[in-house]
C-alpha cells in the first residue's frame, strides 16, 4: 500500500474540475449497451469502478471504444435487440457496488448466467436487497453464505412485472429494478419510502423509455413501461458532486480559499450536502445553471467560511449518503455540536463508514459520539490533527481525511491512496494545483 500525507496550507485559490458523475458514468455505459445503434460519451469518469462496468458489458458482448485520449469520447455500439450473451469468465467488478447490483438487474432481463465476483471489500457486502425483488421478477441466484458474493445471476427471457415497496431507501436497489422491468411485458412500479437519485429514470427518458414518477404524501412511486426500445444517445456526463464535495469542503476549512468548479451536477436529489452545508454558513454560490443530457447542472463557488454546528434533517439522508464523510471532517472544524442520524446505510458501503469515520475523528483529535445509526461531531475549531488514518479499501474515507489534514493544525496521512482510484483518478495532484500540499508518506 502505498500511503499519503497531507500538510495544512495558507490557502486554496483557483478552477478545479471534478472527475465525470460516477452514478451517472455507470448508467450511460448500461443505457449505451443496451440500446439500438451507437451512444456517444463525453466527461465519462475514468476510474477504476466504471471501468469495472465497462469491462463487463464487452464480456457480455457490448462493443464499447474507450477515449483515446484523456477526456476523449467513449462510443457504445449497443446490442439492441441481439442481447447479452453468457460471458466466458467470471465478471470481477472490484469494489464497484453500484456496479454489481445494477448489472444484476441488467443480466436478470435476459436468457443468459453470469457470475460476479469482487474484491475483498466487495464480497463483504449484502446482495439479498437486490435478490429479493428480481427473484420476485423471475430471476434466479445462486448466492454465497449471507447473499454475498461469489453470486451467479440465472436470467430469463420472460420477466414478470411486480409492484415493490423498498423497505430502505436505495436508488441501487431501485435501478437494478427498474433494468430488469425493461424486459418484463407490462408496468412495473417501484416505491420508495423517500425519494432517493433519479439518475437511472432520467436516462431511461433520455433514452426513449415510457416513464413516470410522482409523489405520494413523501413517498416517490415509478412506473416503467416494459419492452421499450432504447435508441443510443449523445450523454454529456457532469462533474460528480461527491467527489466535488471534497474540493468543496477543502476550501471551506482552509482560510483564505476562493475556488470554483465548473460543470458539477446539482440534481435536487444529490445536492444534500450542499443545502446542509449552506445551513452551517458556507459561501456556496451555484453559478451559469443549465441542463445537459437530462441533468442540471452549474458552476460552484466556494469560499472559506465560518461554520457553526447544525442537526441534519432526516429527510435529507438519501441526497447525500455519500458525502458524510466529509461533512463529518466540515462539522469538526465548525463552532458546536452536528447531529446526524438514519445512518445505518453507511454501515454497508466499502467499509463500515460510520464507524471509520468516528475512529479516524477520535485519531485526530476530535470528540465524537457514536450510535448504531447516528453520529454526533462536537466542533471546537481547528483540529489537531497529527495521525495517521486506516483507509480500509474505502475511497471516501481516504479522501475525507486527507481534506481534513488541510487545515489541522498538524498533519494528517493515510495508509492507502490507491483506492482513491476508484473515484477520484489524480485526487492529490488535483488538489495540489489549488495550493494543497499532499506527498508520499515517508
Amino acid at each position: 500500500m502505498t500511503g499519503l500525507i497531507s500538510h495544512p496550507v495558507s490557502s486554496l485559490k483557483g478552477v478545479a474540475r471534478a472527475p465525470g458523475d460516477k452514478s451517472i458514468s455507470h448508467r450511460s455505459l448500461m443505457f449505451g449497451a443496451l440500446a439500438e445503434g451507437e451512444t456517444v460519451i463525453s466527461g465519462l469518469l475514468n476510474g477504476e469502478d466504471v471501468l469495472h462496468t465497462g469491462q463487463a458489458l464487452s464480456a457480455m458482448g457490448a462493443e464499447i471504444h474507450p477515449a483515446t485520449e484523456p477526456g476523449g469520447t467513449w462510443r457504445v455500439k449497443g446490442i439492441g435487440a441481439t442481447g447479452l450473451k453468457t460471458p466466458r469468465n467470471t465478471v470481477y467488478l472490484g469494489n464497484s457496488g453500484t456496479s454489481t447490483r445494477l448489472l444484476m438487474g441488467v443480466v436478470g432481463g435476459y436468457p443468459i448466467h453470469a457470475t460476479f465476483t469482487g474484491d475483498a471489500s466487495l464480497s463483504k457486502r449484502p446482495m439479498g436487497r437486490v435478490i429479493k425483488p428480481l427473484a420476485q421478477m423471475g430471476v434466479q441466484f445462486e448466492a454465497s453464505h449471507g447473499d454475498m458474493l461469489p453470486l451467479k445471476i440465472i436470467g430469463s427471457g420472460q420477466l414478470r412485472p411486480i409492484e415493490y415497496t423498498l423497505p430502505v431507501a436505495s436508488a441501487q436497489v431501485k435501478s437494478a429494478i427498474l433494468f430488469a422491468a425493461l424486459h418484463a411485458e407490462g408496468e412495473t412500479t417501484v416505491i420508495e419510502p423517500e425519494p432517493t437519485r433519479d439518475h437511472t429514470e432520467r436516462m431511461l427518458r433520455f433514452f426513449g423509455a415510457e416513464i413516470e414518477s410522482r409523489n405520494d404524501n413523501g413517498a416517490n412511486i415509478i412506473k416503467l413501461k416494459g419492452l421499450p426500445r432504447l435508441t443510443g444517445q449523445p450523454v454529456t456526463v457532469p462533474s460528480d458532486p461527491s467527489s466535488a464535495a471534497f474540493l468543496t469542503v477543502a476550501a471551506l476549512i482552509t482560510k483564505d480559499s476562493d475556488i470554483l468548479i465548473p460543470g458539477v451536477s446539482v440534481n435536487p436529489l444529490r445536492a444534500g450536502l450542499y443545502d446542509t452545508l449552506r445551513d452551517m454558513g458556507a459561501d456556496i454560490v451555484f453559478e451559469n445553471q443549465r441542463e445537459l443530457s437530462g441533468e442540471p447542472v452549474a458552476d460552484i463557488r466556494v469560499k472559506s467560511s465560518a461554520l457553526k454546528g447544525v442537526t441534519v434533517p432526516k429527510s435529507r439522508v438519501p441526497s447525500m449518503i455519500d458525502e458524510f464523510p466529509v461533512l463529518s471532517v466540515a462539522a469538526s472544524f465548525a463552532e458546536g455540536d452536528t447531529y446526524m442520524s438514519d445512518l445505518k446505510e453507511l454501515r454497508v458501503k466499502e467499509s463500515d463508514r460510520l464507524l471509520a469515520i468516528a475512529k479516524g475523528l477520535t485519531a485526530c483529535g476530535v470528540l465524537a459520539d457514536m450510535g448504531d445509526d447516528d453520529l454526533t461531531v462536537h466542533g471546537r475549531g481547528q483540529p489537531p490533527g497529527g495521525c495517521m488514518i486506516a483507509a480500509n479499501l474505502d475511497h471516501r474515507i481516504a479522501m475525507s481525511f486527507l481534506v481534513m489534514g488541510m487545515a489541522t493544525r498538524e498533519a494528517v496521512s493515510i495508509d492507502d491512496a490507491e483506492t482513491m482510484n476508484t473515484s477520484f483518478p489524480g485526487f492529490a495532484a488535483l488538489m495540489n494545483s489549488l495550493g494543497a500540499k499532499i506527498n508520499p508518506a515517508a
